[in-house]
């Protein structure tokens, strides 16, 4: 049977090219770009908590990677490498080889490299940290920071929402979705898209960011505590995405389930596991987000508005306010 070593150098080892030092000393030596700041990010993934037994093992690298390029987007960084701490109840080789092989194949498409961790048997459970980094300009970050939102800015949202969240409904018995709809929004919950390539054109446009992990509402009420603000949320304009769900399975006969749209709106509001990127940016800029969502090929709504008047306030399509209790994930609730 392989040992620690050899699983590490057969499945995580490879040519360090932008690291100054890579996989196999003490530490990994990292070199920033003259002018730049890195951006720090860890996430941990534990089976049972975070995903199923049985998922697919290349879907587990891309997405234990992807949840932590995820951060990078929200900053406006640029990815440079990544540690991976590994735990393993047992030696499995395939489940190995299609693991790194998910990994890879996204830390290559942002240029990201592998430059140290650590296994260890134990409870199937993945730990990364994620390094990037980001200009400094005349003594002050260009990094997308939750903090820095002002009062009448626009609030944005990325891609779609709620996908995730209704494809784990179903994985857990809780409704029956088409075939097709399942096999969407599955992709959506195990295989998300960071939003990288927008995180990094929104520099110098976007006055806040925060990526959408444990729900929009939830993530959002970050974004008003450090910016010392509250926000108005249009819930129709937030739905739009999930909603082309709900008119797919309203229109089979076979598939007799009502859902209601307090469960739409559940899904979009406080669903989680998103992985999209929740923005401000001032009236004045809606040209220039609009050409850098188009220049990405990301789409992007506004669902709100940036106020001064403290608190979180959700109105719907006639401007009236929603009552909710959309409560976002939280690992210690009860």
């Amino acid at each position: 049977m392989a040992g620690e070593f050899d699983l590490i150098k057969r499945y995580f080892t490879r040519p360090s090219r932008r690291a100054a030092l890579g996989v196999g000393d003490d530490c990994a030596l990292l070199q920033p770009t003259p002018g730049h700041q890195l951006a720090i990010s860890s996430d941990m993934l534990v089976q049972g908590r975070h995903f199923f037994a049985d998922v697919n093992p290349r879907t587990l690298g891309h997405k234990a990677l992807a949840v932590n390029l995820s951060d990078l987007a929200a900053c406006g960084a640029q990815p440079l490498a990544f540690t991976l701490a590994l735990a393993l109840p047992e030696v499995n080789e395939p489940w190995l080889a299609a693991f790194s092989e998910g990994l890879f194949t996204l830390a290559d498409a942002h240029a990201c490299e592998l430059i140290g961790g650590d296994t260890t048997r134990g409870p199937l459970n993945i730990c990364i940290t994620v390094f990037g980094e980001v200009p400094v300009a005349h003594g002050h970050t260009q990094a997308l920071l939750r903090s820095g939102a002002c009062a009448g800015d626009d609030l944005y949202v990325s891609g779609s929402i709620g996908d995730a969240r209704l494809a784990l409904d179903a994985l857990l018995g809780r409704i029956t979705l088409p075939d097709d709809v399942l096999l969407a929004t599955r992709a959506r919950l195990e295989t998300p898209t960071p939003r990288v390539a927008l995180g990094l054109a929104l520099r110098g446009i976007a006055s806040a960011a925060i990526d959408i992990s444990d729900g929009l509402l939830g993530d959002l009420g970050h974004m008003l505590e450090l910016s010392h603000l509250g926000a108005t949320v249009w819930a129709d304009d937030a739905i739009q995405s999930i909603a082309a769900y709900a008119n797919s399975i309203s229109a089979r006969d076979v598939f007799d389930i009502n859902f209601s749209m307090s469960y739409w709106y559940h899904l979009a509001l406080a669903g989680g596991d998103d992985y999209e990127l929740l923005f401000t940016a001032s009236p004045a800029q809606r040209s220039a987000v609009a050409a850098a969502a188009a220049g990405c090929q990301t789409p992007v709504r506004r669902i709100g508005q940036m106020e001064a008047t403290p608190g979180l306030r959700v109105l719907d399509a006639q401007g009236q306010p929603l009552p909710h209790t959309f409560a976002s994930f939280d690992h210690f609730a009860d």
